[in-house]
């Protein structure tokens, strides 16, 4: 393509825009099936590439690619009551609400947290990464300290451990560990690597025990710790590399697989 600068590679199209923090890779997509992406002055397809110095824009705005995207990602203590959405119909608080604004772009929520739910929720400004690890191949850890009412034996451990059948498929805990409690209501931290629907809270009603309360203590290798609810800290430079080591080393496909599926 005319204009691209020497030694800069093409990549897809929306994985650029996505890493740039414009949108989600999907609603990215979505934009470029509906012919609101153009690049040199030619409408884009999904299968379009692109590379610093060509021209392109987005819904009708110029798009600089030269400008190298300064990837940002946020750890958040969400509280019981806010809404992973950036609106809500029903009137309630959302997430975004008590972000601080990124520096580009707009924060992507790398997963979800149940109203209900509270603690560490992750948002980047890089659509790619967010995917990636989001993506159920990548079987990132999710740890989550977690308060049950109920008979709690060694049997009904090895059940949720060794896997019991949800009603979207099988599931199970990677690890179970008692925390204390008293009476019926117990304490655990437990440990998956997926993060479909109310996962945690239907392992544990499938065994006739009720969750009373849920708080998510680490998402892959970065915890909660010195985060009061309702606050926020961006992740140094070098926790992003370590963030990213960790994908790397846990991934059953690529970070660039994941991207482009």
């Amino acid at each position: 393509m005319a204009g691209k600068r020497p030694g800069a590679p093409p990549q897809r199209l929306q994985k650029i825009l996505a890493a740039m923090g414009l949108g989600s890779r999907r609603e990215i997509e979505r934009w470029i099936a509906a012919g609101e992406v153009t690049v040199n002055g030619r409408v884009a397809t999904v299968g379009t590439s692109a590379a610093p110095g060509d021209r392109v824009t987005v819904r009708g705005r110029p798009v600089n690619l030269a400008k190298a995207p300064s990837i940002q990602v946020l750890a958040y203590h969400k509280p019981e009551g806010e809404v992973v959405a950036r609106s809500d119909p029903e009137g309630r608080p959302t997430v975004f609400e008590r972000l601080p604004k990124p520096a580009r772009g707009r924060w992507i929520a790398i997963g979800r947290l149940d109203l209900n739910t509270s603690g560490l929720l992750l948002l980047t400004t890089d659509g790619a990464l967010a995917n990636t690890l989001m993506h159920p191949s990548a079987q990132i850890e999710r740890e989550y300290a977690v308060r049950v009412r109920g008979e709690i034996d060694e049997a009904l451990i090895r059940r949720l451990v060794s896997g019991v059948t949800l009603e979207d498929g099988p599931a199970r805990f990677e690890d179970v560990v008692y925390s204390g409690g008293e009476g019926l209501n117990h304490w655990f931290h437990v440990v998956l690597c997926e993060g479909r629907k109310r996962e945690v809270r239907r392992l544990w009603e499938s065994q006739g025990v009720v969750v009373s309360r849920l708080k998510r203590a680490r998402f892959a290798n970065v915890t909660i710790s010195g985060l009061r609810p309702g606050t926020s800290r961006e992740l140094t430079a070098d926790e992003i590399a370590s963030l990213r080591g960790y994908v790397s080393a846990r991934a059953k496909i690529s970070p660039d697989a994941a991207a482009a599926d």
